[in-house]
């Protein structure tokens, strides 16, 4: 068990190293630390409410409340039951990895495994597919490559591992699969279709 684990982090550290360094261009050091940071996002966040409204009406706000329940329970499960018992370093505090990692941002406290940014969009992309991919199925792609963006960019900018993103997707999934189920075994009105004309 300890020499599975043990391999699973190396891998985990060449992966980082791969996207961290390897990967480095001037392109992704202009975007990717912005796609990190929470009001870069605000207008998709104003279109999703618009696009909610627009398409069920009165009822949008289900959407709305669904997505925040979404986003908070992959965000406590996340930052609160998992990292504080793991208390794996982000590899921007590691001793070992400070002097060999390129930190593109302020790498902050608090730990690295799992990834709350990659966990809340996860949760966000897998809620909004649920609700708006019959509707309009081009949501599908572009949530989950939005969300693996995010997620992509943690790693670049050297804030957290590969396995730490992909540990907050997993929980994330989960998050937006159980709220969508909740919301639509708890309440008539969840919206799967729009409205009759």
């Amino acid at each position: 068990m300890n020499t599975l684990l043990h391999w699973l982090m190396e891998c985990d550290r060449s992966v980082f190293f791969w996207i961290n360094g390897s990967l480095s261009n001037p392109v992704f050091d202009a975007i990717l630390p912005w796609c990190r940071e929470r009001f870069f996002w605000a207008p998709l966040y104003l279109f999703l409410g618009a696009f909610s409204w627009m398409n069920f009406g009165k009822k949008g706000w289900i959407v709305v409340l669904g997505l925040i329940c979404a986003v908070g329970l992959a965000d406590f499960t996340s930052s609160t039951l998992v990292k504080k018992n793991v208390e794996r370093l982000r590899p921007c505090n590691d001793p070992e990895m400070q002097e060999v990692i390129h930190l593109r941002v302020h790498c902050g406290g608090g730990y690295s495994f799992t990834s709350s940014h990659a966990a809340n969009h996860f949760a966000a992309a897998v809620f909004l597919i649920g609700v708006f991919g019959r509707l309009r199925r081009w949501i599908r792609p572009v949530a989950i490559a939005w969300a693996s963006l995010i997620a992509l960019s943690q790693v670049y900018v050297g804030v957290h591992y590969p396995g730490d993103v992909v540990g907050g997707a997993i929980i994330g999934v989960g998050a937006g699969c159980l709220a969508l189920r909740v919301l639509r075994r708890n309440t008539s009105q969840l919206p799967t279709t729009p409205p009759a004309q």
